[in-house]
């Protein structure tokens, strides 16, 4: 297996992972019988949904070729 075949292989794997974290956190928060465990829920799902942006972020910036338009790059 080549190395980006790998990448595209270990992100599918995070975001299930993610999407997982969130669903059950969607029903956490849904179902919360008090404030706090409802906001605690509500914590988990806008981690889980930031880390799914990392996550595509880190996926497009590995497949930019190294210092083309990546952010933070100089021109």
């Amino acid at each position: 297996m080549d190395e980006s075949s790998e990448l595209r292989l270990l992100f599918h794997r995070l975001n299930n992972q993610l999407g997982i974290i969130l669903a059950h956190a969607e029903l956490l928060e849904a179902k919360a019988a008090d404030e706090m465990n409802r906001a605690r829920a509500m914590q988990v799902v806008s981690s889980a949904l930031e880390a799914m942006a990392t996550a595509k972020e880190i996926r497009r910036v590995a497949a930019t070729p190294a210092g083309l338009d990546a952010p933070g790059s100089e021109s």
